[in-house]
């Protein structure tokens, strides 16, 4: 720091010194603690410019700073007594400022309104001579005063971090890897990368393969011994890279490879080497107790053997005599532990998991198993049993060929080889992506649904396996790579650029994988559209029968796909008979005045095909889709409309019919019965919201139809049935007022009209009101409030027609029984003369004609002949 670095410093501190100045000693004590500071800089000034460390003593120093009179609070800078470390204030501030300036301005704090009145004051004419002094002095020798003045800063130390190696492992081994199996993978990964190493660097150095040209991977369980042993001929090590690969955790000597191939330029041609964390081989340790590596590298040529055991922070090494059994490679012994042993010793399951996980490995993998083979012997055949190396990655991953080059029953094949299928896939498609991301990706759409229905939506099917550079990392998805309704896609992706967490079994988020599911839904959309477009259309049936509920759920929860989704739905209609109906077909037979897309929610094809909201619009010859699934209207809803269409549920109000209508016509009407809709207003309550003339019904009296925005019959019924639906107060919320149309041609509104306005409190009329609401409570959909009450008015309606009946048949009875009595006790002359006349009885009502007796011919099949 300079002396005039030092002079401006003060001086910064000096313009802030009013801070915390009151306004009624403001002018005085500025005044004065400007010339207090300004001969503090004077001699802060002269000290660093001076030959000597100090030409005054901190006591002298004090004696020539004029004194604060007022004004200004009392500052430990300008107090007698010690600091609280013992020294004096002076020495305090010489420290302060000799290492910031902010200890200076810190320890003064005056209100800042004097700061204006200070800047003339703060320059006094001997600091101004002195720094003009300082300037001519120059800029060497004041730096030298201050390195010596100034206390010098040591430069920093640099520490490492520290493990706890065992402990690490430890972590490493039980933290990383959620399935101890993974082991045999990692080990078998290690493996094919040697052999790809080998190969790549034998391109150029053909000697690297003298003795044995075979590239292979041979895995051994010995039960016995409990030890699994998995030995490759590839590159191995030497005795520095064993303890820089295996003696260095997280140091991958893959990772150290392909940087070297980049390094060289030589990284353009395409490797397969998996490694790249360098935790894979402590992976053993799950398993087992003592891992012994034993290798020979045909750079050196001597073998070499790494053990270490679990729970140690530290291995051994040691070169071995030359191993016949071992001309080069490596070879992993895996001492398992006692838990471990029953199961990674038996012989399927060791075969299954390198299935699972090694299946496509460029390299063949042979396991030591017993084999049989049929053996003459004496005239007879005996079947031998024998160990021997069998193939187990005998399936080739067909996914890494030309597609010209595959034939279909190759697909079929390894459909259902891989997936346990017996049924051929109604579609594939196989392609590969290059640009941004590049991966191959093989995708099936299965000829069966799921026997379970539990698989219909589950997020995790496991359909879709993924691998990096053919080694198969998961199938447990959920959602990453594709959307959970398309989860019945089956097949598989491989990508050498895919992120994956350490222990390779979790893929992380990333734009890379957001691009991959994009193109792979853009590819299974496109598999889908070649099934529907298909002169077979049993094809497409057969597809939507099996997952027809699937792309309804990609309806509600992919909105970014409606434009794909929409035209693959399919609906019965009242036009299409048992066919199924789709979107455009829709779009094509609808009439030129029609505005919306009509569709009708309903429990059952049958139901919806009776439904009273039908009536009109049939009669007009608009086509009506039927919605008769409980997704369906969810879907439909979530879409909103097709092509510019919207959707319109013909059970709700504000049905727009696209019909010019003579309104003069059409207000009379309403005026005729505005006081039947006013009657039945006040009759129903609040159990509905109004009454209004229909336009949508002509054979029915009435129905109820929903709010605009309130839940259709069909949405109420299903969220009633929802376990966790909510309270009571959401769904009366939810499903609003009903609204109830009457049909004014119908005899029944009709007669309720004249009692409205002749015997508004009839009670018989009232009660035809009551159930009329009730009866259009079920023709309507929704479910009767009180079934109860409706039984017993339906029964009260039978018993006065049944009542009706028998006042009927009585009438007729005593009609007949007069006629008897009055033409039976007169002669027959009087009965013949009588016979023209009519039969007048008025003080009974005679609904049937009485038919004299002598009008009856006489016949074999008169019934008064005796």
């Amino acid at each position: 720091m300079s002396a005039l670095a030092a002079v401006r410093s003060t001086c910064s501190g000096v313009r802030r010194v009013s801070i915390a100045c009151s306004r009624r000693d403001l002018r005085a004590g500025a005044m004065a603690n400007a010339q207090s500071f300004a001969a503090i800089a004077a001699l802060r000034l002269q000290s660093l410019t001076s030959a000597t460390p100090s030409s005054l003593s901190s006591t002298e120093t004090l004696d020539r700073v004029p004194k604060v009179r007022s004004g200004c609070p009392s500052s430990p800078l300008f107090s007698s007594q010690s600091g609280p470390s013992g020294r004096s204030t002076a020495e305090r501030y010489a420290y302060s400022t000799s290492s910031s300036a902010l200890d200076l301005r810190s320890s003064f704090a005056i209100g800042g309104h004097g700061a204006a009145s200070l800047r003339s004051s703060v320059l006094h004419p001997r600091v101004a001579q002195h720094r003009r002094a300082h300037r001519r002095a120059g800029h060497a020798r004041a730096d030298a005063t201050v390195a010596e003045k100034e206390p010098s800063v040591g430069p920093a130390e640099k520490f490492e971090y520290q493990a706890e190696v065992s402990r690490l492992l430890d972590l490493i081994v039980h933290s990383l890897y959620s399935h101890p199996e993974v082991f045999l993978r990692e080990l078998i990964s290690n493996a094919s990368d040697a052999l790809d190493k080998l190969r790549f660097l034998s391109v150029t150095d053909a000697s690297l393969l003298a003795g044995d040209p075979e590239l292979e991977i041979r895995v051994k369980a010995d039960k016995e011994a409990g030890t699994i042993e998995i030995t490759d001929t590839g590159i191995g090590m030497t005795r520095e890279e064993l303890v820089e690969s295996l003696g260095t955790i997280a140091q991958s000597g893959t990772a150290k490879f392909v940087q070297a191939l980049k390094d060289n330029k030589e990284g353009s041609t395409e490797n397969n080497l998996i490694g790249q964390f360098g935790v894979g081989f402590y992976s053993a340790f799950l398993v087992a107790d003592k891992v012994t590596v034993t290798t020979k590298s045909p750079k050196s040529g001597a073998v070499w053997e790494w053990e270490s055991v679990a729970d140690s922070s530290s291995y051994t090494i040691k070169e071995l005599p030359d191993a016949p059994e071992l001309p080069r490679g490596t070879k992993v012994t895996l001492h398992l532990k006692p838990d471990c042993k029953f199961e990674y010793t038996e012989q399927q399951r060791v075969e299954n998991l390198i299935r699972q996980y090694s299946q496509f490995i460029s390299f063949p993998i042979y396991t030591w198993k017993e084999l049989s083979r049929d053996k003459e012997k004496k005239k007879k055949t005996i079947t031998e049993k024998y160990f021997d190396w069998d193939l187990i990655n005998n399936t080739k991953p067909i996914w890494m060929r030309n597609p010209k080059d595959v034939s279909p029953a190759d697909y079929n094949s390894f459909f259902k080889s891989t997936f346990n299928e017996f049924i051929d896939p109604a579609a594939h498609t196989h392609f590969s992506t290059e640009g941004e991301i590049e991966f191959r990706s093989l995708l099936y759409v299965p000829g069966i649904g799921p026997f379970n229905q539990e698989e219909i939506y589950n997020p995790k099917t496991k359909n879709i396996r993924l691998y990096v550079k053919r080694v198969f990392i998961s199938d447990e998805f959920d959602g990453e790579l594709f959307p959970r309704y398309l989860n019945f896609i089956k097949g598989v992706v491989d990508s050498n650029d895919l992120p994956l967490n350490v222990s390779r079994e979790i893929l992380q988020e990333s734009r890379i994988v957001r691009i991959m599911k994009k193109r792979l839904v853009r590819k299974t959309f496109d598999m889908i559209d070649e099934i529907a477009k298909r002169e077979k259309a049993e094809d497409y049936q057969s597809f939507w029968t099996n997952f027809g509920r699937n792309i309804k759920m990609g309806c509600i929860e992919d909105a970014g796909n409606h434009v794909r989704l929409a035209p693959l739905l399919r609906f019965y209609s009242n036009k299409g008979g048992d066919e199924l109906v789709s979107l455009p077909q829709y779009l094509e037979r609808m009439k030129p005045n029609q505005s919306s897309i009509y569709y009708l929610a309903a429990d059952s094809l049958k139901s919806a095909k009776s439904a009273p909201f039908l009536e009109e619009l049939e009669k007009k010859d608009f086509e009506v889709l039927f919605l008769v699934e409980p997704i369906d209207e969810v879907a439909i809803t979530n879409l909103q409309s097709f092509k510019e269409k919207k959707f319109a549920d013909i059970s709700k109000e504000g049905l727009d019919l696209g019909e010019e209508v003579d309104k003069k016509k059409e207000e009379e009407k309403e005026k005729s019965y505005r006081l039947l809709c006013d009657w039945m207003k006040q009759k129903l309550g609040d159990r509905v919201a109004k009454v209004q003339v229909s336009n949508r019904i002509s054979s029915s009296p009435c129905i109820l139809v929903s709010g605009k925005f309130g839940w259709s019959a069909n949405m109420e019924r299903i969220m009633k049935a929802q376990a966790m639906g909510g309270d009571s107060s959401q769904l009366e919320f939810m499903k609003g007022r009903r609204i109830l149309e009457i049909n004014t041609d119908h005899p029944i509104i009709k007669d309720l009209n004249v009692a409205a306005r002749d015997t508004p409190n009839n009670d018989k009329a009232a009660n035809m009101v009551e159930l009329l609401y009730e009866t259009s409570l079920l023709t309507s959909g929704f479910s009767p409030e009180n079934p109860s009450d409706f039984a017993s008015r339906v029964y009260e309606m039978m018993a006065l027609t049944v009542e009706d009946k028998r006042n009927e048949e009585r009438a007729a009875d005593e009609a007949v029984r007069l006629a008897q009595a009055k033409y039976g006790a007169g002669t027959a002359a009087d009965a013949s003369d009588s016979s023209t006349d009519e039969v007048v009885e008025p003080e009974v009502p005679s609904i049937n004609e009485v038919v004299e007796p002598e009008v009856i011919e006489s016949g074999d099949n008169d019934p008064w002949k005796s």
